[in-house]
């Protein structure tokens, strides 16, 4: 037995040796195979894991209007949530503790009633356990100041002396930066957007000044990266991100109001189908406001921001005669303004089809030419040099610069298209069209930028929506430039102002019975150009209405476009619509006291103009928070002395989260907050004694 027993023991010793010396074998073999049979593989994939790169985002620059206003900045948003499968995590603990969170956050987080909180927080229970969320989201995408509210709530912690000063189990937080826009619609095809828009899901500009600038806005990333220095040692190198600069536009917040308000009130009344202004500094190109609404395809929605047409090409009708007219005057074509042209009712031109006038003129002097918009007298000019030698017309019209790229800043430009004409008779045919708005194709930044000119004595300011970056280490303004030094002389620029004059001033203009304001003097010229529909052709009645007007005449401040697509009703032609639109624009803006008339004239009852509202938005709230804004002054000077201001809390009704957030931080409070967008709500009020470090509550809304 004792025999047996021994050798019973010996069996097991035995096999354990061979496991022991099997074990061994395979360790030496892996030891040998991966230090000397398969090292290169190994050390490939160790150096490919010692150097990964982990790219670090630069922060977005802001896009700010002409007052230093924020039209677009980033805002980051945070998202706390609890890893349900954390070590330390107890079921119990959890269900016990949810009652009171709910309820926490019902005070908090309104949007869901208490009832609603305890149900979305025990809802991820009732999957099996092995599939519960590792983060799963308490409430998503809220400021920092109310992540650290929800720190505060009665989840389950670790043990501590004090209450609720353990630390969370499972708690963790998830943020991303988003791009906001505060003043939403506003300006929102020139501003432009962002989006993932590469293989690496970098986010860039989509659009807009967001494109346009892109490369200076966006920055340049930065980069951790695992260095090895030997076998056994890592260095981590660090390349800091250089942040994107701040771009300073031209936009001026008070005068886009007044222009999106007035395109909006037009496009109801006459039910067109897109409409879109530009309103330009003369002496500096400076495009002070740009509006784009369409109607939305979606019933009851009304006009919405769409497509930036105003820099994408279209006939442009009559407007262009100004154009035919300056070259006529620059090189001699035209000598006695006063000459007397025969027009008639019909002119063929190398053509069957006859050129004619929308209402007959027997004759007309030059002026009248323009005054009375004579297709025949404008095409009768212009064949005068060009008729026999068709293709030197677009060569002139290039002289001017107005075939080259702007550069305005607004993605999108379309450069003028004149077709090329041919020395025959439809080039012949062709050239007379394009004297007066057809067969060609001039958006209306090109047409406003002309006349721009004409109201400058004949320099030819480039346009800019960029005023100056702001930025690692820089602060500059862009210069004023000009595409020419001059395009005509100052003498025929003044003759042709003449002229626009008696569009509106004159006996027989076609604005005269719109555009005669008794505010503000404005000239300029009116255009209609039917529509050239695919497949079915030009329509009567099918039309774009424009007017390019300039003033005030006696001392031209601006340069103001309109143009409206398809009007369905109301429509007695261009200065009813598109003309009323500028006498509008222009007529606000003189009752602010904002074409740089003395004292005066900024009294009596023109002075009581309602203050504008933001027609492109269908949030009625927001008409509420730009009046606010329009009352506000500088902000500058509020941001650089919050504490000073209404001699306590400061006032930030009316800004974004961003500036609101500087202002009431800087001046020592805490700032709880309740939504996103604009500041609408604030307590305690404006102005309130509250002691340093007390909580601000904002409410917020796009």
């Amino acid at each position: 037995m004792k025999k047996e027993n021994r050798r019973n023991i010996l069996i097991r010793y035995g096999i354990i040796v061979v496991f022991i010396l099997l074990l061994s074998g395979r360790i030496v073999y892996k030891l040998v195979d991966n230090t000397v049979l398969s090292a290169p593989h190994w050390n490939k994939l160790a150096e490919k894991e010692l150097s990964e790169i982990d790219t670090i985002e630069p922060e977005r620059g802001e896009i700010l209007a002409a007052d230093g206003s924020v039209l677009a900045t980033n805002m980051i948003l945070y998202t706390p949530c609890l890893d349900l499968r954390h070590p330390k995590f107890n079921v119990d603990s959890y269900k016990t503790a949810v009652p009171r969170v709910a309820d926490s956050l019902a005070a908090h987080f309104p949007k869901k009633s208490a009832k609603e909180w305890r149900q979305y927080l025990l809802s991820p229970l009732k999957r099996p356990k092995d599939k519960w969320s590792r983060s799963f989201a308490i409430v998503r995408d809220i400021s920092f100041f109310e992540c650290e509210l929800v720190k505060t709530f009665p989840f389950p912690r670790t043990r501590a002396k004090a209450p609720r000063k353990g630390k969370l189990i499972g708690f963790k937080v998830e943020s991303r930066s988003v791009r906001v826009r505060p003043y939403g619609a506003m300006a929102r095809r020139s501003i432009g957007a962002v989006g993932v828009t590469d293989s690496i899901k970098r986010v860039h500009g989509k659009y807009g000044l967001e494109k346009a600038l892109d490369s200076l806005l966006y920055g340049k990333p930065g980069y951790t990266k695992k260095v090895p220095l030997t076998t056994a040692i890592v260095k981590w190198k660090d390349i800091p991100p250089v942040n994107g600069y701040t771009v300073r536009t031209t936009i001026d917040i008070k005068m886009q109001d007044i222009v999106e308000n007035e395109l909006n009130k037009m496009l109801e009344f006459c039910e067109a189908d897109w409409g879109t202004v530009i309103l330009m500094e003369v002496a500096t190109g400076d495009i002070k406001a740009v509006a784009n609404l369409e109607l939305s395809p979606r019933p009851g929605e009304g006009y919405i921001e769409s497509r930036n047409r105003a820099v994408l090409g279209y006939e442009p009708g009559s407007v262009v005669k100004t154009l035919s007219m300056l070259i006529a005057l620059e090189d001699g074509i035209v000598t006695n303004i006063h000459e007397v042209i025969p027009l008639g009712a019909k002119w063929y031109y190398y053509g069957k089809k006859a050129i004619q006038d929308s209402h007959f003129i027997a004759s007309a002097d030059i002026t009248g030419v323009l005054e009375q918009s004579s297709n025949i007298g404008m095409a009768k000019i212009i064949t005068r040099r060009f008729g026999p030698n068709p293709p030197a017309f677009r060569e002139r019209v290039s002289k001017l610069g107005f075939l080259e790229p702007m550069n305005s800043g607004i993605a999108g430009e379309e450069v003028p298209n004149f077709i090329p004409l041919k020395n025959d008779d439809l080039g012949r045919q062709m050239l007379a069209k394009q004297s007066y708005g057809y067969c060609t194709e001039i958006s209306p930044l090109y047409t406003a930028s002309l006349y721009n000119a004409i109201a400058n004595d004949g320099v030819y300011v480039r346009p800019r929506l960029v005023r100056g970056l702001i930025g690692n280490g820089i602060d500059t303004i862009y210069p004023v430039t000009n595409i020419r030094d001059r395009i005509c002389t100052q003498a025929n620029a003044r003759t042709l102002r003449k002229m626009l004059s008696a569009v509106v001033w004159g006996k027989h203009g076609t604005a005269r019975h719109f555009l005669q304001s008794p505010l503000v003097r404005i000239i300029g010229k009116t255009g209609t150009a039917n529509i050239n529909r695919e497949g079915i052709g030009y329509t009567r009645g099918v039309n774009r209405l424009a007017f390019c007007g300039i003033f005030p005449e006696e001392k031209p401040r601006y340069t103001c476009i309109a143009l409206v697509s398809y009007p369905k009703r109301n429509a007695m032609g261009a200065a009813s619509n598109a003309g009323t639109i500028v006498r509008k624009v222009a007529e606000a803006l003189y009752s602010r006291g904002m074409l740089d008339y003395d004292d005066s004239y900024t009294k009596g009852e023109h002075n009581n103009t309602p203050v504008p509202t933001m027609y492109a938005s269908l949030d009625p709230g927001r008409n509420d928070r730009v009046q606010k804004s329009l009352s506000l002054g500088n902000r500058k000077a509020v941001m650089a002395s919050p504490a000073k201001k209404a001699g306590g809390v400061p006032d930030v009704l009316g800004l974004g989260l961003r500036d609101a957030l500087k202002t009431l931080e800087s001046a020592g409070y805490q700032v709880r907050i309740n939504g996103r967008g604009c500041v609408t709500g604030q307590v305690p009020a404006p102005g309130s004694a509250v002691r340093k470090g007390e909580k601000i509550y904002l409410t917020l809304k796009e």
